[in-house]
C-alpha cells in the first residue's frame, strides 16, 4: 500500500475537520493516510509517496518555518500538494493583483504597508469613489487565515481606529469596500479537485457579524446546482493559474448582477467534505490522478 502524509496542526482542538471523510476512499484506492504534524515533527519525508497540506490552521504564524519544512520535503522528491510555487504564491494575498492583471474581477482593493491612523481619512475617500454602495470598509494583513485581525470598520468611524491601526504599523494589509452582499446573501464558495468543480456551498455570517467563518458563529449550506455564472466566474479563477492544483476553493461573493473573487485558496483551505458525500470520492478519484 502506498503511504501519504497529510500536514495538520498538532492539536486541532476547536476546529473542525471533516478530512478523515477521504482517508477510506483513499484507502480504497491503496493510499494508507498518516496525519503528521507539521512543526516539531521529526519524518523521514522519503518514506511517504506523497504529502497533502491540509489543516496547518496555524502556518500564518510561523511562515518562515512552513515554507522551510516544504522546501524540505519538496527536495527529497516526494510528490508534494499543492505544489510549492503555488503555496508561496497563494501565501500572500497580493496574488489577487495578479489574478486581476490576469482578467478576474476582484473586489475593489487598496494595498499598503504600515498604517498609521491619519492615513483613514483617504482610504474612506478612495472607498467612496468606487460607488459600491457600502460606506464601510474592511482591512486584513496580507498574509492571514481564519479573519484574523480582519476588521470591519464603519462609515462613522465608530472602532477604535488607533488601536486597529496599531495593528498594521509594521505589516502589509489590503482595504477592501464593505460587500454588503456577505449580509445579504452569503459567500459562495467552490471546491475544486484536480480543476474539477466539486461541490459548491453558501457561507452566511452570524447575525451583526460580517466572518462566514464557523469559528465567528456562520453557518453553511450546500448548493446543489450553482448557477452557470457563479460557475463560470469561478472557472475563470482556476484557468488563469499556471498549473493544475490538487485543491482549490474558490470564494465569491455576487455585485450588481456579477460575480468577484474574494479569496483563492490553496493552501490549507478547509474542503467541506461533509456538505457533500460524494465529495471524499472525488477528491480521492483526484488525487490518483494527480500523484500517479
Amino acid at each position: 500500500m502506498k503511504k501519504c502524509a497529510f500536514l495538520t496542526m498538532e492539536n486541532l482542538k476547536g476546529y473542525k475537520c471533516d478530512d478523515p471523510l477521504v482517508y477510506s476512499p483513499l484507502a480504497d484506492k491503496g493510499w494508507q493516510v498518516n496525519t503528521v504534524p507539521w512543526r516539531g515533527a521529526t519524518i523521514d519525508w522519503s518514506a511517504y509517496d506523497a504529502v497533502v497540506i491540509r489543516s496547518t490552521w496555524d502556518y500564518q504564524f510561523h511562515s518562515e518555518a512552513f515554507l522551510d519544512l516544504l522546501e524540505k520535503i519538496a527536495a527529497t522528491g516526494v510528490r508534494l500538494e499543492n505544489e510549492i510555487d503555488l503555496v508561496k504564491w497563494n501565501m500572500n494575498k497580493s496574488y489577487l493583483r495578479d489574478l486581476e492583471e490576469k482578467g478576474i474581477s476582484i473586489v475593489p482593493t487598496l494595498w499598503g504597508h504600515g498604517l498609521d491612523v491619519q492615513q483613514f481619512s483617504g482610504i474612506f475617500r478612495e472607498i467612496r469613489e468606487w460607488d459600491t454602495g457600502s460606506e464601510d470598509l474592511v482591512i486584513k494583513p496580507r498574509v492571514s487565515a481564519s479573519a484574523k485581525d480582519t476588521f470591519r470598520i464603519s462609515g462613522a468611524h465608530e472602532q477604535n481606529l488607533q488601536e486597529i491601526a496599531s495593528r498594521f504599523e509594521n505589516r502589509e494589509w489590503m482595504v477592501q469596500p464593505f460587500m454588503e452582499n456577505i449580509v445579504a446573501e452569503g459567500e459562495f464558495s467552490l471546491f475544486y479537485f484536480g480543476g474539477q468543480l466539486s461541490h459548491t456551498i453558501l457561507k452566511q455570517p452570524k447575525k451583526n457579524d460580517f466572518r462566514v467563518q464557523e469559528e465567528y458563529g456562520g453557518q453553511n449550506r450546500f448548493i446543489k446546482r450553482p448557477e452557470k455564472k457563479l460557475r463560470d466566474s469561478s472557472e475563470q479563477v482556476i484557468s488563469a493559474l499556471g498549473s493544475i492544483p490538487l485543491y482549490a476553493r474558490v470564494d465569491m461573493v455576487r455585485f450588481q448582477q456579477n460575480f468577484y473573487l474574494m479569496e483563492l485558496e490553496l493552501i490549507e483551505p478547509s474542503l467541506f467534505f461533509s456538505m457533500d458525500p460524494l465529495s471524499p470520492q472525488r477528491f480521492a478519484a483526484a488525487f490518483e490522478r494527480q500523484v500517479s
